[in-house]
């Protein structure tokens, strides 16, 4: 089935396969009776809220889909692997599926990177757009589909825009990141660093602490729902906007490829569609809980919400077009990715410009 008719129909693709799924159980007309039980690794902690939640309802849907023919236990991070071993125990086959963010793999691949997000890159609808009629999807699983990795890789899940992070001091001038260390993966550690700045990669079960007991000055963790959750707003004062770091970071299924190519062809159709389903319904509900969580802290007289000085973000926008250019020079993979995905960013960006950021203009007017 071609990806874009798939996509297409994904909400009402989902129904008539469940009731198919239905129809096959019980009168023994499926295409196969076996059955399967498959591990599931996350980078999240248990049931963490959006990111844990979503990989539940992921795998309820796969089940009742399947009408119990594929099952999937879901282990949270540390519970069969730590946090950034996702990618090798799926790649291994330790567990067949897995559920985290792309570029905690950039020591495995430093182009995985641009399948979650990049500064100053691309939101929620473009990277969508490109992932599915772009090119982008066709990259990804290109990339994922050599012999070392062994992985099929899904879009699954998006937060949209997020927030800047939480700093102990506030910030007002590039000099104020000198020194700062601040939990901060991906590219934008780089550009931190570039700004002179130390980039720490910790997973979300480690951020508070890290940050409350002053082993980290500052964190970025997703946005004001995710970043209650854990408490953020009482280990630091200032909350800063906008999140250049991560403008529409996509999150993954990975699915082993000796494990994906062994079900028969309708479950793996269904796992497509949950998790295109999941990407989206991932995005609606950081959207609207963010929107609530937002005016929970806009009345926390011990948090500042500000957006960052003007001066600040032209610095680390320059500092990222440096880091990606001598990433390009060096790394084949991500020569040809960033191709691709910089080409799309430009054109898609005429077409946000005269829609959706001019639509928000005659909403202030």
């Amino acid at each position: 089935m071609k990806r874009r008719a798939l996509v297409a129909g994904a909400g009402a693709s989902a129904l008539v396969l469940a009731a198919c799924a239905r129809e096959q159980a019980s009168t023994g007309t499926g295409p196969s009776d076996q059955h399967f039980e498959w591990k599931m690794v996350t980078t999240w902690p248990p049931n963490f809220p959006g990111m844990g939640s979503g990989v539940n309802q992921l795998v309820k849907n796969i089940e009742a889909a399947s009408a119990g023919r594929l099952r999937i236990k879901v282990y949270a991070a540390n519970e069969l692997v730590p946090a950034f071993e996702v990618f090798d125990a799926v790649s291994q086959g330790t567990a067949e599926i897995g559920h985290g963010a792309a570029y905690y793999w950039k020591n495995k691949t430093p182009a995985s990177q641009f399948f979650t997000a990049i500064p100053f890159g691309m939101n929620v609808m473009e990277m969508n757009g490109w992932m599915y009629y772009g090119g982008g999807l066709d990259l990804y699983r290109e990339l994922y589909a050599r012999p070392q990795f062994n992985l099929v890789p899904f879009p699954a899940g998006n937060t949209g825009v997020q927030m800047g992070g939480w700093f102990k001091k506030p910030i007002r001038s590039v000099a104020d990141l000198q020194g700062l260390k601040m939990r901060i993966p991906g590219i934008g550690g780089e550009v931190l660093k570039r700004a002179g700045g130390i980039p720490v990669t910790l997973p979300a079960s480690e951020i508070f602490t890290a940050l409350q007991t002053g082993s980290i000055d500052a964190a970025e963790w997703v946005g004001p729902y995710n970043d209650m959750a854990l408490g953020l707003q009482d280990a630091a004062r200032y909350y800063y906007y906008p999140g250049w770091q991560e403008p529409g970071p996509l999150l993954e299924c990975i699915v082993n490829q000796d494990a994906f190519v062994t079900l028969p062809g309708d479950l793996r159709s269904i796992v497509e569609l949950a998790c295109s389903a999941l990407n989206d319904q991932m995005m609606a509900e950081f959207f609207a809980r963010n929107a609530n969580s937002l005016a929970v802290l806009e009345k926390d007289e011990g948090v500042e919400i500000q957006p960052f000085p003007t001066d600040v973000l032209r610095e680390l926008r320059r500092y990222t077009e440096e880091v990606l250019a001598e990433m390009v020079v060096e790394n084949p993979d991500v020569a040809k990715i960033y191709e691709s995905f910089s080409g799309y960013r430009q054109r898609a960006a005429r077409w946000s410009a005269i829609s959706e950021q001019a639509f928000l203009k005659t909403r202030n007017l």
